[in-house]
């Protein structure tokens, strides 16, 4: 594998069964951006953090690209690498909550407080889902991401997408069991 810039642009050549492929890093990276951030935000729920992993996502693709070898799409392994990168994060990092910025500021502190609550529950709920449910629930509903594209994460159909987000809404309306 050969890497090589022309006029500012990163083009890597490929050279498997005596036929070369040139890739355009920065092709890849105006076409798979948006959607890379989109999945990285409905796992985060975080701005800032969806794009700081987003850009570490394909700073490590950058590096790594040779290790692509084309058994999936270049989108679903570029959301592998932005899982594999916020988790990683995640578990380097230690939040600390200010309980100051925490407290409701409204006069009817009642209802925000009875609002949390019931998103407490709800995420303690998702929370609680096994796996695959959990995710596909999440990028469904946080990432807005259509069944077809969740499917292909999962290596799966897009039935396969709708069933497991169907499954999963049902045990969340049924409630801890």
């Amino acid at each position: 594998m050969k890497r090589f810039g022309i006029n500012g642009v990163l083009y890597i050549n490929r050279e498997e069964g005596g036929g070369g492929v040139s890739l355009d890093f920065d092709q890849i990276y105006r076409e798979h951006f948006a959607n890379v951030y989109k999945y990285v935000l409905s796992i985060c729920r975080d701005e800032m953090t969806a794009e700081e992993v987003t850009q570490e996502t394909f700073f490590k693709a950058l590096n790594s690209i040779d290790g692509f070898n084309g058994s999936c799409k270049l989108y679903v392994w570029l959301c592998q690498i932005a899982k594999n990168t916020y988790f990683s994060m995640q578990r380097k990092q230690k939040r600390y909550v200010d309980s100051d910025a925490d407290m409701p500021s409204g006069v009817d502190i009642e209802s925000d407080f009875l609002d949390k609550d019931k998103a407490k529950q709800l995420h303690a709920m998702l929370h609680n889902l096994d796996e695959p449910y959990k995710e596909v629930f999440t990028l469904r509903v946080f990432g807005e991401l259509p069944y077809s594209h969740i499917g292909e994460l999962f290596g799966k159909t897009d039935s396969w997408a709708r069933l497991v987000f169907y499954r999963a809404k049902k045990r969340l309306q049924e409630g801890p069991g």
